[in-house]
């Protein structure tokens, strides 16, 4: 058996910027730094920023007046930045850039008069921070079968914008029914869709033509993990979601020759390279790195935190 890794895998530019911003509050003030809701997708960097001194909260009204309080990657609605500011909080903004450049792009085209179009998961921490940030006329897809169902007349002038971390396939079809139902439609075609997302499927897509299993190392609730499975089964591999090696079993990889792994962008690549040993101790004899593209995006953190260098 042997173990092709994907390139590139694992910790994005906005992931890393996440966990710094948290990391350099601790440093810079000291524990206890309040983070409303998972930092990012991953129990494993949850735990190891919990163990640093940081504390995860559901709601502002759980923290303190005036503690120092961090926003997930995610993003929030404009109603909870109203919220912590209201309750006196010292806030440092950890949403990824690229969530950040989706809120402006909706807020424009509803300043515009279009009724908004957000294509994305219902339920999801960014999907409900960007419906937040955007006033006017709003609707939330996931599917061509709900684009055919919304409420919206056909001569209606729409917008349309995405979450950023969807399958770019999926959403081309629904950008197209779109484009389909409505004369008036504009918006960022799949360009919303942040880099790290795209490069990831476009290297699981070539990882799944060279095995017969492919490892996604991700947590359950992680929209571009899940994506990266869905995606891999799609090209013919026998696909499998896990936490990190201890969801690993000898079922998943029995009788396969070629064993591929890649990690969504919040997983860490230290539960890789457990997953790996796991697979050597299973009989897997060689490891390789599938050639794929190098990244080099970086996002500049607050400004009160770079002054901490």
């Amino acid at each position: 058996m042997r173990i092709l890794l994907a390139e590139p895998r694992g910790f994005c530019a906005g992931v890393v910027r996440a966990i710094e911003i948290v990391e350099r509050a601790l440093a810079r003030h000291g524990a206890p730094v309040y983070v409303r809701h998972e930092i990012v997708h991953n129990r494993h960097v949850v735990e190891d920023l919990r163990a640093k001194g940081a504390v995860f909260v559901d709601e502002l009204h759980q923290v303190p007046q005036g503690a120092i309080t961090v926003f997930s990657a995610h993003g929030v609605a404009r109603l909870v930045e109203q919220d912590a500011a209201g309750r006196g909080l010292d806030v440092l903004d950890a949403t990824c850039p690229l969530v950040t450049k989706v809120h402006v792009e909706g807020r424009k085209y509803a300043r515009d008069g279009r009724a908004v179009i957000l294509i994305g998961h219902a339920g999801h921490p960014e999907v409900e921070g960007t419906m937040g940030q955007i006033d006017g006329e709003l609707h939330l897809v996931a599917t061509v079968a709900d684009v055919a169902a919304l409420p919206v007349a056909p001569d209606r002038r729409v917008a349309y914008v995405t979450q950023t971390t969807l399958s770019v396939d999926d959403t081309r079809e629904v950008i197209e029914a779109i484009k389909a139902r409505f004369a008036d439609a504009v918006g960022p075609g799949t360009r919303d869709i942040c880099y790290a997302t795209q490069n990831r499927q476009t290297a699981v897509r070539d990882l799944a033509r060279e095995c017969d299993v492919v490892l996604v190392v991700g947590a359950a609730n992680s929209s571009n993990s899940n994506r990266l499975r869905e995606i891999a089964d799609e090209c013919g591999a026998r696909a499998y979601l896990i936490a990190d090696a201890g969801a690993l079993t000898a079922a998943m990889v029995a009788g396969a020759r070629n064993v591929g792994v890649t990690a969504g962008a919040s997983a860490p690549e230290r539960l890789v390279e457990e997953v790996v040993a796991t697979l050597r101790a299973l009989g897997a004899s060689d490891v390789a790195a599938l050639p794929g593209i190098t990244e080099d995006v970086t996002f500049r953190l607050p400004a009160r935190l770079q002054a901490a260098e």
